[in-house]
C-alpha cells in the first residue's frame, strides 16, 4: 500500500512490489505532489524515467495523460509496473532499459524521474535492489546523464520533474540544465530523515564530507526543467 497525495487529502493505493523494487516513500510523494500542481494537460505524451512500482505513471495516466511511457532498469521493477497499470487498465507502456531507451519514443510533454541518487562508495550503478539508489560517489551517475539528455527527450514547451537529494547538489543540476538549454528551477523541497539506506551509510556519508558528523535529515528537492524554445 501506499499513501499517494491527491488534493487535502491522501489516496491509498494498492501496489504489487516484488523483492527487489524500491518501495515508494517520500521522494514519490514529492514528486507527485509536484506533478499535480504541473496541472497536466489532457492528451499530453509522459515519459516516467526509473518507474519502479509504475506509481508516477500510474498518477499521469489518471491525471489525463494520453500515452504514458515507463521505463526501469530492472526486471522486477518492470513486472510490478507492468502488473500495477494492466490491472487499472491504463494506457501505459512499460519497458525494460536505461535512459538510451527512452529515446524511442520522443519527444515528450512531460518526463518523470526519481533516479538513483544516493552517494555510494562504488562507482557506477548498484546492484540488486540498490540498482533503485546507488549512484556512484557524488550520487549523479544517473543525475548527470539525464541532465545531458532531457533537451532532446521534451517537446518543445515540455517540462521535467526530477526528483533527488540535495546531498548530490542542487545547484549542479539546475547549472547541468540550463547549460543543455533548459530553463530550471526548484519547484518542491521537503525536510526528511534519513531512511534506512542513508542510515547505513552515514559512516561514508561523513568521511566524504557529504554531511556533517550526526548529521541524520536530508532536503529532497523536485527540479523543474522547461523547454521553451522551438
Amino acid at each position: 500500500m501506499f499513501d499517494q497525495p491527491g488534493g487535502r487529502y491522501q489516496v491509498r493505493v494498492w501496489l504489487l512490489r516484488p523483492p527487489g523494487v524500491y518501495r515508494p516513500q517520500a521522494d514519490t510523494r514529492l514528486l507527485l505532489t509536484a506533478l499535480r500542481e504541473a496541472r497536466l494537460g489532457r492528451g499530453a505524451r509522459v515519459l516516467d524515467l526509473c518507474t519502479g512500482t509504475g506509481i508516477a505513471a500510474i498518477a499521469a495516466a489518471r491525471a489525463g495523460a494520453e500515452s504514458v511511457t515507463a521505463v526501469d532498469a530492472s526486471l522486477p521493477a518492470v513486472l510490478s509496473a507492468r502488473v500495477n497499470t494492466r490491472l487499472r487498465r491504463l494506457p501505459v507502456r512499460v519497458r525494460h532499459g536505461d535512459l538510451s531507451r527512452s529515446f524511442e519514443g520522443a519527444p515528450f510533454d512531460l518526463v518523470l524521474a526519481n533516479p538513483p541518487y544516493i552517494p555510494a562508495p562504488s562507482h557506477g550503478p548498484g546492484q540488486g535492489a540498490a540498482l533503485a539508489w546507488d549512484a556512484g560517489p557524488d550520487g549523479r551517475h544517473f543525475l548527470d546523464s539525464l541532465c545531458e539528455s532531457a533537451f532532446g527527450l521534451l517537446d518543445p514547451g515540455g517540462a521535467m520533474l526530477v526528483v533527488h537529494s540535495a546531498l548530490c547538489g542542487v545547484e549542479r543540476t539546475l547549472k547541468a540544465l540550463r547549460d543543455n538549454g533548459l530553463k530550471s528551477a526548484v519547484v518542491a523541497r521537503a525536510l526528511e530523515p534519513f531512511g534506512p539506506v542513508l542510515r547505513r551509510r552515514a559512516g561514508y556519508l561523513e568521511s566524504a564530507g557529504l554531511i556533517e558528523p550526526g548529521e541524520r535529515q536530508e532536503e529532497l528537492v523536485v527540479i523543474r526543467a522547461d523547454r521553451t524554445g522551438g
